[in-house]
């Protein structure tokens, strides 16, 4: 059993309430997003079917909508919504002391 690693990737007064902050972690492009309600959530960066940068998409709420092609993903679970199909990786994220740490 592999033991869990936390990567510290940015500050939480760094973030900005629905607008994506795009991370590279060991050659992954995550985006870390913090909805207006205050969670922040990271999931994969790549949107399933065009590629698109979703930190460049419109949050709203706990979804962001692809920039490309406005596909809606849930950022809790990292599903694309119908009638879409996919999904994104999603990270647990763990916030110490204002630092937002990804548990990988």
């Amino acid at each position: 059993m592999r033991a869990i690693e936390k990567i510290k990737v940015t500050r939480v007064e760094a973030l900005a309430p629905q607008i994506g902050k795009k991370v590279v972690v060991d050659g992954k492009e995550i985006g870390i997003f913090l909805t207006e309600n205050g969670d922040i959530y990271a999931i994969g960066n790549m949107c399933p079917h065009k590629q698109g940068p979703l930190t460049e998409g419109t949050v709203s709420g706990d979804f962001v909508y692809c920039p490309l092609h406005d596909q809606k993903i849930a950022l809790k679970s990292g599903e694309v919504q119908e009638p879409d199909t996919g999904c994104v990786e999603t990270y647990e994220v763990e916030v110490i002391d204002g630092d937002v740490y990804l548990c990988l």
